[in-house]
């Protein structure tokens, strides 16, 4: 039985990382659209997936997983030849990888939320924005990227010189990213940031949206 993925079919949040993954895996997929702004998740039958009422969810062949970092990682691990390694084998550089992961989620996210929140979030069900919180926000989420401008300058990925999850973490905010020119990037950063974005596998859910698939 093909995976089935409950999302949104727009190619963000975390919806997106999903989504990207399962494209960099090749892992074709049922496409079970979940419609944010109707309230469907919800709903009853889709809270008994997700406790939380949040999206993505997969539902592969009865296993039930939620949470976008834990269906990423089961994914690169139950495929781990197929498509893209997104974890690597040797223990040093999966320690690496888990550090660049835990980088993102503590101290890359949190800040990019405040931004969304902000800027999109609140307009979006006609609350007003305060600038204030946001210039406050974009300069938090510049002082971490200046650490990243650090860290690939020694190497081209966030964890090392190979793609990884931790890279693919990040795609979640990227149309915040293409929306907000005053949130600058140093030139490693820029140029990492332009290699994740540039994917063929992230162009096309860009261009695309999510939707099923046999075969990428």
């Amino acid at each position: 039985m093909v995976l089935k993925l409950y999302a949104d079919p727009h190619a963000r949040g975390a919806s997106a990382i999903v989504a990207m993954v399962l494209a960099e895996k090749q892992i074709p997929f049922e496409l079970i659209q979940i419609d944010l702004e109707q309230g469907e998740h919800k709903k009853p039958d889709f809270v008994q997936k997700h406790p939380f009422g949040q999206v993505p969810v997969i539902d592969d062949n009865g296993f039930i997983l939620y949470e976008s970092r834990a269906i990423s990682r089961y994914l690169a691990e139950k495929y781990p030849e197929q498509g893209t390694r997104l974890i690597p084998v040797d223990p040093k550089k999966k320690a690496l990888f888990e550090q660049a992961a835990s980088i993102e989620f503590a101290n890359f996210h949190p800040r990019a939320v405040r931004i969304i929140d902000e800027k999109f979030r609140k307009p979006s069900h006609g609350q007003p924005v305060d600038q204030d919180a946001v210039v406050e926000a974009v300069a938090e989420l510049s002082a971490t990227l200046n650490v990243y401008e650090d860290i690939l300058g020694r190497h081209k990925f966030v964890a090392g010189d190979e793609l990884t999850l931790a890279d693919l973490f990040h795609v979640a905010v990227a149309p915040m990213f293409a929306a907000s020119p005053e949130i600058a990037m140093g030139p490693n950063t820029a140029r990492w940031w332009n290699d994740v974005i540039s994917r063929p596998t992230w162009i096309k859910l860009a261009a695309e949206g999510i939707k099923s698939t046999e075969t990428y």
